[in-house]
């Protein structure tokens, strides 16, 4: 496998988050030219302006990082991460199609499942990683993100002849401060991934709690049955995901994050979409497609779509 790391020197992150600008300022912070691509031009104005102020266990530092709209930047590029919320997804690699033509290596850690067969439609499924973040990050200001802890990543390719890229970008990852692993099979790690946010994330939005709401029989009962319906529904895809590692990482994750809000409670409070398409109702398509029952993920995500044409009216 080739290290690529020492070549990873332009690098765009599609969104401006707090995810992403969590990644493009660690990633700045080992001497990468880095470029965040955004829709929203106050935010993109301010990390211009003053850069990104990250707060983490190592202090508060501030790095100059790049901000543009995506029709704004030219390649060519070595890496382009894709971190908006799934719903935009196909736009968001839609707006950067134009960076392909240098064949830079692209890669998700989004939510969700269906993100990585976006990039490979646009950049070539031989150029795709994907994987999963357990990185928490929040904004304190419009140019401003905090972290706290390590973050846990696990990545690979997409298809065997991208898995020669993992080493490299987990290297460059790893320097940045994320506790970085490349994983034999990343569609093992994605898949328990959407499992467990499947599990907590909707009944959260849907019943307007935290985590400490969903710490009950008839909450845990839920988050169950929808492990399971995912798991199946892997195992139909010729995907081996381990039901009790899942269900004992949404037990930890509601005794130790009781008051955590759910990314979509904290969408529908915001009113923005959520990432139900590509979580509950991603497995609720694939079951179908594979003839496996999933009547809880169905049940749930469209109870979550009903409260957003609601919200909508």
């Amino acid at each position: 496998m080739t290290d690529t790391s020492s070549t990873l020197s332009r690098v765009v992150i599609v969104g401006a988050g707090a995810m992403g600008c969590l990644f493009a300022a660690r990633i700045a912070e080992q001497g990468a030219d880095v470029t965040v691509i955004d829709v929203d031009q106050k935010r993109l104005a301010a990390i211009a302006q003053d850069g990104i102020t990250l707060t983490d266990d190592n202090g508060t530092r501030t790095l100059r990082v790049g901000a543009a709209l995506a029709a704004d930047v030219a390649g060519p590029v070595d890496l382009v991460v894709l971190f908006t919320k799934g719903v935009h997804s196909a736009a968001a690699v839609r707006s950067v199609a134009h960076l392909a033509a240098d064949r830079p290596i692209a890669l998700t850690l989004q939510n969700g499942i269906g993100n990585a067969e976006l990039l490979a439609d646009g950049f070539g499924a031989d150029h795709v990683l994907m994987g999963t973040a357990h990185v928490p990050a929040d904004f304190s200001g419009l140019a401003a993100v905090a972290t706290h802890g390590f973050g846990h990543l696990d990545l690979g390719g997409f298809t065997p002849a991208a898995q020669a890229y993992a080493p490299g970008v987990a290297a460059l990852l790893q320097k940045a401060g994320f506790d970085s692993h490349v994983a034999s099979d990343a569609n093992v790690a994605v898949w328990q991934k959407v499992a467990f946010n499947a599990a907590l994330n909707a009944t959260g939005m849907i019943c307007q709690v935290p985590n400490a709401g969903v710490d009950n029989e008839p909450g845990r009962r839920i988050a169950v049955k929808v492990v399971e319906e995912t798991v199946a529904v892997a195992a139909a895809a010729g995907i081996r995901i381990d039901r009790d590692h899942i269900v004992a990482t949404v037990d930890q994750a509601l005794r130790e994050h009781a008051h955590h809000k759910a990314s979509m409670l904290q969408d529908r409070e915001y009113g923005r979409a959520t990432e139900i398409e590509t979580i509950n109702g991603a497995i609720a398509r694939e079951g179908a497609r594979l003839g496996v029952a999933t009547p809880v993920c169905d049940t749930l995500a469209d109870l979550v779509r009903m409260i957003e044409l609601a919200a909508k009216r």
